[in-house]
């Protein structure tokens, strides 16, 4: 009996411990694991691929700033009489990546050139025209020489939209002489830049009777305008064509309202033989990048400056208009070397301010 009870209970602990289906147990165990840590696997390696994807999609993505320039070079053209940027005349709103809407509105200049007549002002508008960046007025508003009172809420309406980061600017070149300018530009805006186009005062003066007299033939001659007295040979400063090239003074107005670094001077002569390196320096005045370059210009042997080879909207070069680049009228070599001698202290005394001698005789 107790063997008999010895060998039952030692096969019934046998069968307890280990029962006949226990290998296929740990197979399905083993297998539940493997296909666990499959699944595991499967599933990172889906969240790491999918979150590469999606970091390569991101990267991938034209930069706002390199979108938004696009958009203003391709959607919002220059405008050539100012009108609207847009053909329809109405702001169009943009979108960029960010779901950002662009639209465009109309602010005051944040640049102005102001100055001179007859030194090469309408040129240097249309050169910088074709910057994506500058948002610039066709017409001369003389706003701060003429329509003050209109305030400038009506000098904001002249203005073309603009977009934000664009450099809405406008020119009038009586600005530079007239008494209460400075003073009224530096109410609108005390960080508002400057540019100013000088050119010999001689040749500029002789280039204003030039158009004066185009405009009202029989008016006396150069000469006898130019003297209080031909025989004392006492030279009347006070006349338009001579007062305007006194640039020191019309300097110092200036100067005494805004600082130096907030006034760009322009050589006249510099933008006719080399208007990239003139333009060059004006659009590192106004921080923009350098986008107007010599491939923009070819040099008109007839009319004797430069011209655009293909300005903003147009498949054709085109030159300013039949009134520039006249001829001048002939003058007395003696006049003018009396003329020169007058306008010499000036000259240095302008190159001193300006910080540069811009080499008149």
């Amino acid at each position: 009996m107790a063997a008999f009870y010895h060998r039952h209970h030692h096969h019934f602990s046998q069968h307890h411990l280990h029962p006949p289906n226990t290998d296929l147990r740990r197979l399905f165990h083993r297998l539940t694991i493997a296909s666990s840590l499959s699944i595991i696997c499967f599933s990172l390696v889906y969240l790491l691929t999918g979150g590469c994807e999606s970091e390569l999609a991101e990267n991938s993505e034209i930069k706002p700033s390199a979108r938004d320039f696009l958009a203003r070079a391709s959607g919002w053209r220059q405008e050539g009489n100012g009108s609207d940027a847009l053909g329809s005349g109405h702001p169009a709103p943009e979108t960029n990546s960010s779901g950002k809407e662009w639209t465009a509105a109309r602010r005051l200049p944040q640049a102005l050139i102001i100055g001179v007549k007859k030194g090469g002002t309408r040129a240097l508008l249309e050169f910088l025209r074709l910057h994506p960046d500058i948002r610039a007025l066709g017409s001369e508003p003389h706003f701060f020489d003429r329509h003050y009172a209109r305030g400038l809420d009506w000098y904001r309406s002249m203005m073309p939209k603009a977009l934000d980061g664009q450099i809405v600017m406008e020119k009038t070149p009586r600005y530079f002489v007239t008494v209460d300018t400075p003073a009224r530009v530096h109410a609108m805006s005390q960080d508002v830049k400057l540019i100013v186009v000088v050119r010999d005062p001689v040749t500029r003066a002789i280039s204003d009777y030039t158009q004066i007299i185009s405009k009202t033939p029989g008016i006396p001659s150069f000469e006898s305008l130019a003297f209080k007295n031909r025989t004392t040979g006492q030279i009347d400063s006070l006349w338009s064509p001579l007062w305007i090239g006194l640039y020191a003074q019309h300097m110092e107005r200036w100067l005494a309202w805004f600082p130096r670094n907030q006034i760009h001077l322009v050589s006249g002569e510099r933008l006719i033989s080399d208007p990239a390196g003139e333009l060059g320096k004006v659009q590192d005045f106004l921080g923009l990048q350098r986008i107007v370059t010599d491939k923009h210009f070819y040099f008109n042997k007839t009319k004797g400056f430069p011209c655009l080879k293909k300005p903003e909207g147009s498949s054709k070069p085109h030159c300013l208009g039949k009134t520039k680049g006249r001829t001048h009228v002939s003058i007395d070599p003696e006049v003018i070397q009396k003329l020169r001698d007058f306008y010499k202290p000036h000259n240095q005394r302008f190159y001193q301010l300006a910080g540069q001698n811009f080499g008149w005789h």
